[in-house]
Protein backbone atom coordinates (compact mmCIF):
# COMPACT_ATOMS: atom_id res chain seq x y z
CA UNK A 1 0.00 0.00 0.00
CA UNK A 2 1.90 3.28 -1.12
CA UNK A 3 2.03 5.87 2.01
CA UNK A 4 -0.15 8.75 2.62
CA UNK A 5 1.44 11.74 0.59
CA UNK A 6 2.70 9.18 -1.76
CA UNK A 7 4.34 10.92 -5.11
CA UNK A 8 3.55 9.94 -8.26
CA UNK A 9 6.89 7.96 -9.78
CA UNK A 10 8.59 8.29 -12.99
CA UNK A 11 7.28 4.98 -14.39
CA UNK A 12 3.65 5.93 -13.51
CA UNK A 13 4.07 9.12 -15.44
CA UNK A 14 5.61 7.47 -17.96
CA UNK A 15 2.77 4.76 -18.10
CA UNK A 16 -0.15 7.47 -17.54
CA UNK A 17 1.34 9.76 -20.67
CA UNK A 18 1.52 6.05 -22.67
CA UNK A 19 -1.77 5.61 -22.06
CA UNK A 20 -4.19 5.49 -25.23
CA UNK A 21 -6.99 8.28 -25.68
CA UNK A 22 -10.28 6.26 -25.04
CA UNK A 23 -12.42 6.81 -28.41
CA UNK A 24 -16.25 5.86 -27.82
CA UNK A 25 -18.15 4.56 -30.74
CA UNK A 26 -22.08 5.01 -30.45
CA UNK A 27 -23.26 3.02 -33.54
CA UNK A 28 -25.34 -0.07 -35.06
CA UNK A 29 -23.70 -3.30 -35.54
CA UNK A 30 -22.60 -4.98 -39.10
CA UNK A 31 -21.91 -8.63 -38.91
CA UNK A 32 -19.64 -8.03 -42.30
CA UNK A 33 -17.57 -5.63 -39.89
CA UNK A 34 -17.22 -3.59 -43.40
CA UNK A 35 -19.12 -0.32 -40.94
CA UNK A 36 -20.44 -0.14 -37.69
CA UNK A 37 -18.94 -0.85 -34.25
CA UNK A 38 -16.61 -3.34 -35.19
CA UNK A 39 -15.18 -1.48 -38.33
CA UNK A 40 -14.97 1.60 -36.00
CA UNK A 41 -13.06 -0.42 -33.57
CA UNK A 42 -10.44 -1.35 -36.00
CA UNK A 43 -10.60 2.41 -37.46
CA UNK A 44 -9.86 3.18 -33.93
CA UNK A 45 -7.14 0.48 -33.29
CA UNK A 46 -5.37 1.61 -36.23
CA UNK A 47 -5.03 5.07 -35.31
CA UNK A 48 -3.26 3.67 -31.60
CA UNK A 49 -6.58 4.74 -29.71
CA UNK A 50 -8.16 2.33 -27.34
CA UNK A 51 -11.91 1.88 -28.83
CA UNK A 52 -15.11 1.56 -26.68
CA UNK A 53 -18.42 0.97 -28.20
CA UNK A 54 -22.40 1.10 -27.39
CA UNK A 55 -24.48 -0.34 -29.79
CA UNK A 56 -27.41 0.70 -31.01
CA UNK A 57 -29.25 -1.36 -33.50
CA UNK A 58 -28.55 -5.06 -34.69
CA UNK A 59 -28.77 -5.61 -38.40
CA UNK A 60 -28.38 -8.59 -40.64
CA UNK A 61 -26.26 -7.71 -43.33
CA UNK A 62 -23.36 -8.20 -45.64
CA UNK A 63 -21.58 -7.29 -48.69
CA UNK A 64 -24.60 -7.41 -50.54
CA UNK A 65 -26.50 -5.34 -48.82
CA UNK A 66 -28.62 -4.43 -45.25
CA UNK A 67 -31.52 -7.14 -44.53
CA UNK A 68 -32.88 -6.66 -41.74
CA UNK A 69 -32.31 -3.76 -38.71
CA UNK A 70 -33.38 -4.49 -35.07
CA UNK A 71 -32.84 -1.46 -32.76
CA UNK A 72 -31.58 -1.87 -29.42
CA UNK A 73 -33.73 -0.92 -26.19
CA UNK A 74 -33.23 2.70 -25.80
CA UNK A 75 -32.84 2.21 -21.82
CA UNK A 76 -29.74 -0.18 -22.50
CA UNK A 77 -28.18 2.13 -24.72
CA UNK A 78 -28.70 4.66 -21.97
CA UNK A 79 -27.12 2.23 -19.52
CA UNK A 80 -24.10 1.37 -21.59
CA UNK A 81 -23.39 5.08 -21.89
CA UNK A 82 -23.53 5.56 -18.25
CA UNK A 83 -21.92 2.60 -17.55
CA UNK A 84 -18.71 3.70 -20.06
CA UNK A 85 -18.33 7.16 -19.11
CA UNK A 86 -18.46 6.83 -15.28
CA UNK A 87 -15.38 4.07 -15.85
CA UNK A 88 -13.30 5.67 -18.12
CA UNK A 89 -12.28 9.23 -19.62
CA UNK A 90 -13.62 9.65 -23.16
CA UNK A 91 -11.44 11.41 -25.36
CA UNK A 92 -14.08 11.17 -28.05
CA UNK A 93 -17.06 10.06 -29.38
CA UNK A 94 -18.18 8.86 -32.72
CA UNK A 95 -21.88 8.51 -33.15
CA UNK A 96 -22.99 6.38 -36.40
CA UNK A 97 -26.36 4.62 -37.11
CA UNK A 98 -28.78 5.42 -34.72
CA UNK A 99 -31.84 3.35 -36.07
CA UNK A 100 -35.08 5.01 -34.41
CA UNK A 101 -36.17 7.68 -32.75
CA UNK A 102 -36.09 6.38 -29.32
CA UNK A 103 -32.62 5.47 -29.59
CA UNK A 104 -31.65 8.84 -31.44
CA UNK A 105 -33.50 10.72 -28.07
CA UNK A 106 -32.12 8.16 -25.31
CA UNK A 107 -28.28 9.58 -27.17
CA UNK A 108 -29.06 12.90 -27.60
CA UNK A 109 -31.14 13.13 -23.62
CA UNK A 110 -27.62 11.58 -22.51
CA UNK A 111 -25.29 13.80 -24.26
CA UNK A 112 -27.10 17.03 -23.32
CA UNK A 113 -26.96 17.03 -19.30
CA UNK A 114 -22.93 17.10 -20.21
CA UNK A 115 -23.15 19.38 -23.10
CA UNK A 116 -24.42 22.20 -20.90
CA UNK A 117 -21.39 22.66 -18.94
CA UNK A 118 -21.48 19.29 -16.41
CA UNK A 119 -18.30 17.47 -17.52
CA UNK A 120 -18.78 18.03 -21.05
CA UNK A 121 -17.92 14.73 -23.82
CA UNK A 122 -15.18 16.20 -26.22
CA UNK A 123 -14.78 15.93 -29.85
CA UNK A 124 -17.86 14.54 -30.35
CA UNK A 125 -18.29 13.83 -34.16
CA UNK A 126 -21.44 12.95 -35.91
CA UNK A 127 -21.73 10.75 -39.00
CA UNK A 128 -25.44 11.02 -40.11
CA UNK A 129 -26.47 7.65 -41.38
CA UNK A 130 -29.76 7.81 -42.52
CA UNK A 131 -29.58 5.10 -45.63
CA UNK A 132 -27.54 2.08 -46.29
CA UNK A 133 -25.62 2.14 -49.52
CA UNK A 134 -27.70 -0.77 -50.45
CA UNK A 135 -30.80 1.44 -49.98
CA UNK A 136 -31.93 0.46 -47.02
CA UNK A 137 -33.42 2.77 -44.31
CA UNK A 138 -31.19 3.38 -41.25
CA UNK A 139 -33.02 5.79 -39.82
CA UNK A 140 -36.62 6.89 -39.43
CA UNK A 141 -38.59 10.05 -39.30
CA UNK A 142 -38.72 10.92 -36.30
CA UNK A 143 -34.96 9.86 -35.54
CA UNK A 144 -34.24 12.11 -38.65
CA UNK A 145 -35.28 15.00 -36.66
CA UNK A 146 -33.79 14.50 -33.70
CA UNK A 147 -30.88 14.11 -35.24
CA UNK A 148 -31.50 17.72 -37.23
CA UNK A 149 -32.68 19.14 -34.00
CA UNK A 150 -30.74 17.92 -30.98
CA UNK A 151 -27.42 16.22 -31.98
CA UNK A 152 -26.34 18.40 -34.84
CA UNK A 153 -26.43 21.81 -32.31
CA UNK A 154 -24.87 19.29 -30.30
CA UNK A 155 -21.83 17.86 -32.67
CA UNK A 156 -18.29 19.35 -32.63
CA UNK A 157 -18.55 18.40 -35.87
CA UNK A 158 -21.12 16.62 -38.46
CA UNK A 159 -19.48 14.41 -41.11
CA UNK A 160 -22.86 13.62 -44.02
CA UNK A 161 -21.95 12.60 -47.52
CA UNK A 162 -23.49 14.73 -50.56
CA UNK A 163 -26.54 12.80 -50.41
CA UNK A 164 -27.14 12.77 -46.71
CA UNK A 165 -26.12 16.85 -46.82
CA UNK A 166 -29.27 17.53 -49.62
CA UNK A 167 -31.50 15.32 -47.13
CA UNK A 168 -30.64 17.01 -43.84
CA UNK A 169 -30.42 20.59 -45.47
CA UNK A 170 -33.71 19.99 -47.38
CA UNK A 171 -31.87 20.47 -51.16
CA UNK A 172 -32.75 18.91 -54.20
CA UNK A 173 -29.45 17.56 -54.71
CA UNK A 174 -25.77 18.41 -53.61
CA UNK A 175 -23.11 17.69 -55.91
CA UNK A 176 -20.92 20.41 -56.93
CA UNK A 177 -18.47 22.04 -54.91
CA UNK A 178 -21.07 25.35 -54.66
CA UNK A 179 -23.74 23.33 -53.49
CA UNK A 180 -21.53 21.87 -50.93
CA UNK A 181 -20.73 25.42 -49.67
CA UNK A 182 -24.53 26.24 -50.33
CA UNK A 183 -25.24 22.80 -47.74
CA UNK A 184 -22.81 23.96 -45.14
CA UNK A 185 -24.14 27.15 -44.69
CA UNK A 186 -27.36 25.96 -44.35
CA UNK A 187 -26.05 23.26 -41.88
CA UNK A 188 -24.22 26.21 -39.83
CA UNK A 189 -27.60 27.63 -39.61
CA UNK A 190 -29.05 24.56 -37.90
CA UNK A 191 -26.62 25.12 -35.61
CA UNK A 192 -23.16 23.11 -36.98
CA UNK A 193 -20.53 24.24 -35.51
CA UNK A 194 -18.17 22.79 -38.28
CA UNK A 195 -18.72 20.13 -41.07
CA UNK A 196 -16.98 18.19 -43.21
CA UNK A 197 -19.58 17.52 -46.13
CA UNK A 198 -17.77 13.97 -48.21
CA UNK A 199 -17.59 13.64 -51.46
CA UNK A 200 -16.04 10.46 -52.26
CA UNK A 201 -18.21 8.56 -54.79
CA UNK A 202 -18.03 11.68 -56.95
CA UNK A 203 -16.19 11.85 -60.05
CA UNK A 204 -13.34 13.65 -58.56
CA UNK A 205 -13.71 13.00 -54.67
CA UNK A 206 -13.99 16.38 -52.93
CA UNK A 207 -14.39 17.29 -49.18
CA UNK A 208 -15.71 20.51 -48.52
CA UNK A 209 -14.76 21.68 -44.36
CA UNK A 210 -16.40 24.59 -42.89
CA UNK A 211 -16.25 25.80 -39.25
CA UNK A 212 -16.88 28.90 -38.21
CA UNK A 213 -14.35 31.17 -35.82
CA UNK A 214 -14.10 34.35 -34.13
CA UNK A 215 -13.32 36.00 -37.55
CA UNK A 216 -16.64 33.94 -39.36
CA UNK A 217 -16.95 31.20 -41.68
CA UNK A 218 -13.60 29.44 -42.79
CA UNK A 219 -13.40 26.80 -45.18
CA UNK A 220 -11.06 24.23 -46.68
CA UNK A 221 -11.16 22.05 -50.00
CA UNK A 222 -9.71 18.40 -49.86
CA UNK A 223 -9.62 17.01 -53.41
CA UNK A 224 -8.00 13.61 -54.31
CA UNK A 225 -8.45 11.66 -57.39
CA UNK A 226 -11.48 9.19 -56.90
CA UNK A 227 -10.57 5.52 -56.01
CA UNK A 228 -11.99 3.06 -58.42
CA UNK A 229 -12.59 -0.27 -56.06
CA UNK A 230 -15.61 -2.49 -55.17
CA UNK A 231 -14.10 -2.40 -51.52
CA UNK A 232 -15.53 0.41 -50.49
CA UNK A 233 -18.21 -0.49 -47.82
CA UNK A 234 -18.00 1.44 -44.46
CA UNK A 235 -15.91 4.44 -46.16
CA UNK A 236 -18.12 7.21 -44.26
CA UNK A 237 -17.71 5.12 -40.86
CA UNK A 238 -14.15 5.08 -41.35
CA UNK A 239 -13.90 8.95 -41.74
CA UNK A 240 -15.96 9.95 -39.26
CA UNK A 241 -14.39 7.60 -36.75
CA UNK A 242 -10.43 8.94 -37.96
CA UNK A 243 -11.92 12.32 -37.41
CA UNK A 244 -12.95 11.48 -33.77
CA UNK A 245 -9.63 9.62 -33.64
CA UNK A 246 -7.40 12.68 -34.53
CA UNK A 247 -9.12 15.46 -32.67
CA UNK A 248 -8.28 12.77 -29.33
CA UNK A 249 -5.12 13.16 -30.31
CA UNK A 250 -5.42 16.54 -30.26
CA UNK A 251 -5.22 17.63 -33.94
CA UNK A 252 -7.08 20.43 -35.57
CA UNK A 253 -9.95 20.02 -37.66
CA UNK A 254 -7.92 20.77 -40.75
CA UNK A 255 -5.35 18.39 -40.03
CA UNK A 256 -7.81 15.22 -39.00
CA UNK A 257 -9.81 16.04 -41.85
CA UNK A 258 -6.69 15.95 -44.30
CA UNK A 259 -5.25 13.08 -42.33
CA UNK A 260 -8.49 11.18 -42.06
CA UNK A 261 -9.11 11.15 -45.74
CA UNK A 262 -5.56 9.95 -46.57
CA UNK A 263 -6.58 7.22 -44.50
CA UNK A 264 -9.78 6.10 -45.91
CA UNK A 265 -7.90 6.88 -49.37
CA UNK A 266 -5.16 3.98 -48.10
CA UNK A 267 -8.17 1.70 -46.45
CA UNK A 268 -9.98 1.73 -50.15
CA UNK A 269 -6.65 1.32 -52.48
CA UNK A 270 -5.44 -1.62 -49.74
CA UNK A 271 -8.98 -3.21 -49.49
CA UNK A 272 -9.29 -7.04 -50.64
CA UNK A 273 -12.09 -8.77 -52.81
CA UNK A 274 -14.14 -10.14 -50.15
CA UNK A 275 -17.62 -11.01 -50.48
CA UNK A 276 -20.12 -11.04 -53.64
CA UNK A 277 -20.84 -7.44 -53.16
CA UNK A 278 -19.49 -4.37 -52.34
CA UNK A 279 -16.39 -5.48 -50.41
CA UNK A 280 -15.14 -3.16 -46.91
CA UNK A 281 -12.03 -1.09 -47.00
CA UNK A 282 -9.01 -2.47 -45.31
CA UNK A 283 -9.43 -0.75 -41.85
CA UNK A 284 -6.22 -2.24 -40.81
CA UNK A 285 -3.79 -2.29 -43.76
CA UNK A 286 -0.32 -0.62 -41.82
CA UNK A 287 -0.47 -4.12 -39.78
CA UNK A 288 -0.34 -5.59 -43.39
CA UNK A 289 2.88 -3.17 -44.72
CA UNK A 290 4.32 -3.92 -41.49
CA UNK A 291 4.40 -7.59 -41.92
CA UNK A 292 5.65 -7.53 -45.26
CA UNK A 293 8.33 -4.61 -44.31
CA UNK A 294 9.52 -7.54 -41.62
CA UNK A 295 9.58 -10.25 -43.79
CA UNK A 296 11.34 -8.32 -46.25
CA UNK A 297 14.18 -7.17 -44.40
CA UNK A 298 17.12 -9.00 -42.65
CA UNK A 299 18.53 -12.43 -42.81
CA UNK A 300 16.35 -15.37 -41.64
CA UNK A 301 18.12 -17.37 -38.44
Amino acid sequence: MPKSGHQTSFRELKAMAEKPPVVLTIAGFDPSSGAGVTADIKTIAAHGCYGVSCITAMTVQSTSGVKRVEAVDPALVTDTLQELVDDLEIAAVHIGMLGTGKVARAVADFLKPIGSGKGRLPNIVLDPILKSSSGADLLDAAGTRILIERLVPLADVITPNVDEAAIITGMKKVEELDEMRAAVAKLHEMGASAVVVTGGHLEKATDLLSFTTKRGIEQEVFKAERQRSKSTHGTGCAFATAMACHLALDRGLAEATLLAKTYVTAAISNGQPLGKGIGPVHHLYRMSQQRRAAGSGGEST
